[in-house]
């Protein structure tokens, strides 16, 4: 009789474990990597960076343009954690965006109020202090930097 023998492979239990976990890893990674496409802004249209070929001055990590800061008023920035605001024409503060009273994000500002939506503590554009509690320490200030038109974080 003639024929091929082949050999025997032995897959132990650890092999099928260590592959299962080689694979869940893998696609852990896959959905948390980025799509290679800019962010949507707040406006759900696709992020522009500003490379400078459009004449404008900022860099492509600005948070936003000056122009786009409203006076007396400001911009939460929920994914870096900070709010901007502009108390005077031309001034520019920031300050961390998690409220000092329970840690909830601050959602809007209005009339030179940042306000928190869980339970209504008020705080200052101008110095982020407090303006009306529960909350009774101000909000952190965070470093920015305005070059030419753009704010940055510092």
């Amino acid at each position: 009789m003639t024929g091929t023998q082949g050999t025997a492979r032995v897959v132990t239990r650890r092999t099928v474990v260590a592959a299962a976990g080689a694979t869940g890893l893998a696609a852990a990674l896959v959905a948390c990597g980025g799509s290679g496409t800019p962010a949507e802004s707040a406006a759900g249209e696709p992020a522009k960076p500003d490379d400078g070929a459009d004449g404008g001055t900022g860099p492509a990590d600005a948070l936003a343009k000056t122009t786009e800061i409203p006076e007396g008023g400001g911009m939460v920035f929920a994914d870096q954690g900070v709010v901007v605001t502009q108390p005077t024409a031309g001034e520019f503060k920031a300050f961390s965006s998690k409220c000092t009273h329970a840690g909830c994000a601050v959602k809007d500002i209005s009339d030179g109020v940042i306000h928190c939506p869980c339970h209504g503590s008020q705080f200052s554009v101008a110095d982020g202090s407090v303006k009306a509690g529960p909350a009774t320490r101000p909000l952190p200030a965070t470093p920015i930097k305005v070059t030419g038109d753009s704010i940055t974080l510092a």
